[in-house]
This record gives C-alpha cells, sequence and structure tokens, in this order.
C-alpha cells in the first residue's frame, strides 16, 4: 500500500474523529442552542486541520465552560447549506474554521481560524461582552 495508503488511512482517522466529536456536541447543545440568547457557529470542513486542532483543544470542555454556556456551539460544513434559522452578515465564510457569534440569530461577531487556546478565548470574551454578554468569565 506504501505512502498513499498510509496518507489515506490517517484522514479516514481524522474524518472520523471530526464527525464524531461534531455528533457529540450537537447532541449535547441542542437543547442550550434553542434556550440561547447566543449561539456559536463553527465553520469547519473535512481535513481541516486547525478544525482538528481545535476539537482536540477546546471541543470537549467548550460546553461546560461559562462562554459554552452563554453561547452553546453548533457547527455547520462549509460546503453545505447553513441553517435557515440564521442570518450571515459578514458573507460567506471562506477560511475554517470560522467562529460566527450569532445573537437571536443574526451574526454580530466573527473569529477567522484558530491559532490557540489562548487567543481564542480572548476573542470570544471580547465579542460576547461586546454584545452585551453577561457571564463570569474564568480569571486567570
Amino acid at each position: 500500500m506504501g505512502a498513499t495508503g498510509d496518507v489515506a488511512r490517517a484522514e479516514t482517522a481524522a474524518q472520523t474523529v471530526d464527525t464524531t466529536v461534531a455528533a457529540t456536541s450537537e447532541a449535547e447543545t441542542g437543547e442550550a442552542i434553542a434556550d440561547s440568547e447566543f449561539r456559536l457557529l463553527m465553520v469547519e470542513q473535512v481535513g481541516c486541520i486547525y478544525c482538528r486542532m481545535w476539537n482536540n483543544d477546546l471541543a470537549p470542555i467548550y460546553p461546560k465552560t461559562p462562554e459554552g454556556k452563554t453561547a452553546p456551539l453548533q457547527r455547520v460544513d462549509l460546503h453545505k447549506p447553513f441553517p435557515e434559522d440564521i442570518t450571515i452578515t459578514g458573507g460567506k465564510p471562506l477560511f475554517t474554521p470560522t467562529f460566527i457569534l450569532l445573537q437571536d440569530g443574526v451574526e454580530v461577531a466573527r473569529i477567522e481560524g484558530y491559532a490557540s487556546e489562548d487567543f481564542f478565548w480572548g476573542l470570544l470574551d471580547q465579542a460576547l461582552k461586546k454584545n452585551g454578554a453577561t457571564y463570569q468569565a474564568p480569571s486567570n
């Protein structure tokens, strides 16, 4: 099989992990999304290494954080239609991951890319506070 087979196996494994994380996250946050003023829409695509990094670093803990409770995560594939109940004001995302903060279903902020936990939490905190979210952010 050689190197080509190894690459194909690695991509298949990554897709399985991505799908498992997405399914788990959707199941955990379905009710929270319906009850929340804010949502965090994660635009992702299969094979996106930065999406995988976010999934490994933050997906398991995000729903348990004050930010995750304030803005439950909803995922959408870059290449599929977006949910009909949202309004994207910044144009279709070009990069993955792109995190779109929704307030009552309307885009109010956007984070493009994922570099590290620190940058993500800082940018999300700024976006939430700028748009009137109130929650107790963890102290560093």
